[in-house]
């Protein structure tokens, strides 16, 4: 059911975009924003839980326009973009998609984007929430390589539940089903240019529609609705629930500018046994060669129901002594418990090891458990 919500004039200015989506989720029942990359997204269409079930268990359609993209062209593309980034792409063929982090001289992470192969010289970097773009113009000023750095007109939906790929093959045909997870391909839908990929943000099936001409943006999302309506489509927004259950990294609130890769658990990601150069790999060499002191664990808190994700940052405890913070916390109607995530000193990781979370003055027992919470080894977005 649309929303009769259809006030163009909602907003806080013009520094804040709107992405070409903006007045179609309005129109669908949007009712909350908040701003990342400088952009309004939907983050409420009324009950998170009921979101989450209609991602679990049917599809939604969620305006992530502000995954801006960077885009690296020129006859030294490829050579920039592995500067950028720690992870080997030696391997990365045209056509492929890439979940890369980018590094900064000490090591830090200043992003974790899905890196685009379009053309053997033509590279995206869909973003999460950082200035990417600031930095990679910056990069190049010094770097000698011959490289073209720009935002394009691109703005992606996310279109992700167990039911997608029917509707993906509705709109598409057959055809679409041999697309390969972290894969893409160039299409048209009546006219309207797309590249879609097998990705997105819900450890669900999914795909990534991004459109580019942001002129088709009402347009291309009541097709898809349409679409989908047999399949029980719904208007949403990416869900913390989904996120927090499959350990999903969330920047700034996970991590930050300080936050190193093997304090993510995410070395896999890092390659510093070959030859490839690029920004803080010194760094993280002494890193790796020294220790962490802190990393990242999973967290199952006792109590009542969380009522929403987390705010602000909660210490973490043991023996009365802080060893560190919940980055991110949620109450999980699947799996019954409150789950988090949590940066804590590395001598007090011991899987069972029992905790102190403090929450808003209430004291409350918590329990170091594995993550992710469900679906470990991510057979569903895979399948």
């Amino acid at each position: 059911m649309q929303s009769k919500n259809t006030d163009k004039n909602f907003g806080f200015g013009t520094q804040i975009r709107k992405s070409p989506f903006f007045d179609a989720t309005v129109r669908w029942g949007a009712t909350g924003f908040s701003v990342y990359n400088h952009m309004y997204i939907p983050r409420d269409f009324g009950d998170p839980e009921k979101n989450f079930w209609n991602l679990v268990n049917d599809a939604i359609l969620c305006d992530v326009a502000v995954e801006r993209q960077v885009e690296i062209t020129g006859p030294d593309a490829f050579q920039f973009i592995q500067l950028l980034t720690p992870r080997d792409l030696s391997k990365l063929s045209i056509g492929q998609c890439k979940y890369v982090l980018i590094t900064n001289e000490q090591g830090g992470i200043l992003n974790d984007p899905v890196l685009l192969r379009l053309g053997e010289n033509h590279f995206w970097l869909s973003l999460s929430d950082s200035d990417i773009l600031l930095w990679a113009q910056g990069v190049a000023v010094n770097s000698g390589l011959n490289v073209c750095i720009e935002e394009p007109d691109v703005s992606p939906l996310q279109l992700q539940g167990p039911k997608s790929r029917e509707i993906m093959v509705k709109l598409f045909g057959e055809n679409i089903r041999d697309l390969k997870y972290y894969w893409l391909k160039e299409l048209e839908l009546d006219g309207i240019p797309l590249v879609v990929s097998r990705t997105g943000w819900s450890t669900e099936l999914g795909y990534e529609l991004f459109l580019r001409d942001g002129t088709q943006g009402d347009r291309l999302w009541e097709m898809i609705m349409t679409a989908g309506n047999e399949y029980g489509l719904q208007p949403g927004h990416t869900s913390s629930i989904r996120r927090i259950e499959g350990g999903m990294l969330s920047y700034h609130a996970d991590a930050d500018i300080h936050t190193n890769p093997f304090e993510m658990g995410l070395e896999r990601l890092v390659s510093l046994n070959s030859d490839i150069n690029f920004i803080g790999k010194k760094a993280l060499m002494k890193i790796h060669k020294n220790g962490i002191k802190r990393q990242q664990i999973g967290l199952e808190i006792a109590g009542d129901s969380l009522k929403g994700p987390n705010t602000v940052f909660w210490e973490v405890s043991c023996d009365d002594k802080i060893i560190g913070k919940v980055t991110s916390a949620v109450f999980s109607p699947r799996l019954e418990k409150n789950i988090a995530l949590a940066m804590v000193d590395k001598n007090f990781i011991k899987i069972g090891l029992k905790v102190s979370v403090e929450i808003n003055g209430d004291s409350r027992e918590a329990i170091i458990v594995e993550k992710p919470f469900f679906d470990p080894k991510k057979s569903l977005p895979s399948s």
